[in-house]
């Protein structure tokens, strides 16, 4: 039986974080919401093992759960994903966000464990931007990855690009990129301040909406968020605008772990973390449901407008 949160949220995906480790140091990390909590590049015991992983898969399973997303960190640096793709539910969509320095050796491993989508982050196109952004010297790599992940058939691949001041400048090459070559979309992810601390890194993603209406074939409105899909050439462009948006929290069905086990209602929480105690199958389906009854949307609810306008946190929660 789904489980539905008390503003009638179906939860029906969960978002996976494999590790926290990772070979970038991208400047607009928030780990998962986390912060930088990254640590040495060794594997580490506080890591869930790939048994807790697949044992909480096939708890979640009998609640519905039919969507997986695998992250990180970098999910790749885990040596047992692929165990870990081949032995997901076979009822579960899965798919995985990586930074793509590993895709190029193993795209077609992952496809044959059954991995059905992977989104590759992708901020610039020029090495030298690249490099500023993500503190990695791995640019061809990324784009042998990229190049690897679609002959090996997980279309579309999506580039992730975060817009921020940083990275505004090269929207525009990005979006002829994807219209330029099949097999590929984009998506462009709001910058989160409430995060990162930097709020004088965001821009206004409205304006990115406006000229990607003008410049347009066609636009549609996805029924998921009335989220925005820009076709252009060969290639689609969605924007992903959660800040400061209720509709985008209203619409949110998905539970997060950390890799430590842990449980997170919201992405923009960190107050709401569960542990699932020694991953029992008990413990784990407790622990789900107690998390989905507590699931509030971020925006709208948990923060209200207060008499300016302003983001305030409702009275009902203080102290809760």
């Amino acid at each position: 039986m789904v489980l539905v949160d008390d503003f009638g949220r179906e939860v029906t995906g969960v978002r996976i974080s494999l590790t926290d480790r990772c070979n970038f140091d991208c400047v607009y990390c928030h780990n998962e919401g986390l912060g930088d909590t990254r640590g040495p590049m060794d594997p580490s015991d506080e890591e869930m093992s790939a048994d807790d992983v697949v044992r909480f898969l096939e708890v979640v399973e009998e609640y519905g759960v039919r969507k997986v997303k695998f992250t990180g960190g970098e999910p790749m640096l885990r040596a047992d994903l692929e165990d870990i793709i081949r032995r997901t539910p076979d009822s579960m969509e899965t798919s995985l966000t990586t930074n793509g320095t590993f895709l190029g050796d193993r795209a077609d491993d992952l496809v044959a464990a059954g991995l059905d989508r992977v989104n590759v982050s992708q901020d610039a196109l020029d090495p030298e931007a690249f490099a500023e952004i993500t503190k990695s010297g791995a640019y061809d790599k990324v784009m042998e990855g990229v190049k690897a992940a679609v002959e090996a058939g997980l279309t579309p691949v999506k580039l992730n690009m975060v817009v921020f001041t940083k990275t505004a400048g090269y929207v525009e090459e990005m979006v002829e990129y994807v219209a330029e070559n099949e097999g590929l979309q984009l998506q462009l992810i709001q910058y989160m301040p409430e995060l990162t601390g930097r709020p004088d890194w965001n821009i206004d993603i409205d304006r990115v909406h406006r000229w990607l209406t003008d410049l347009a074939d066609d636009v549609e409105v996805r029924d998921m968020h009335h989220r925005r899909r820009y076709y252009v050439g060969k290639g689609m462009v969605e924007i992903v605008d959660p800040v400061e948006n209720p509709e985008f929290c209203a619409n949110c069905h998905r539970v997060r772990v950390t890799h430590k086990g842990y449980l997170k209602g919201c992405l923009n929480r960190n107050d709401d973390l569960r542990p699932m105690g020694e991953m029992t199958r008990e413990e784990i389906r407790e622990t789900f449901e107690a998390v989905v009854e507590n699931r509030v949307p971020y925006y709208g609810e948990y923060l209200v407008r207060d008499g300016d306008g302003d983001w305030v946190i409702n009275e009902e929660y203080i102290g809760v």
